[in-house]
């Protein structure tokens, strides 16, 4: 996956995530030559925008329980990260 080609939406953050560590341990060991090492850092610039959007959807996707003064749960509202 060292093209030009755009990430699959469908890709997981797993997967993607596992590509980019690939992608790191690959430029960390200082072997591959000049131009692999350009478009391995493209590559993982888009895996990372990529997880990045995951993790911020998952985040919208989370909610939290809201409990009443009596204690029962009252319902639901987004959660608050900030």
């Amino acid at each position: 996956m060292t093209d030009a080609a755009a990430i699959p939406a469908e890709l997981s953050f797993e997967d993607a995530l596992q590509r980019l560590e690939q992608i790191v341990s690959r430029l960390e060991s200082g072997q591959a030559p000049l131009e692999e090492s350009i478009a391995l850092y493209e590559e993982g610039a888009r895996l990372k925008a990529h997880c990045e959007n995951r993790l911020r959807a998952a985040q919208l996707r989370v909610e939290k329980i809201v409990v009443g003064p009596d204690g029962q749960a009252g319902g639901v509202e987004p959660a608050g990260f900030d």
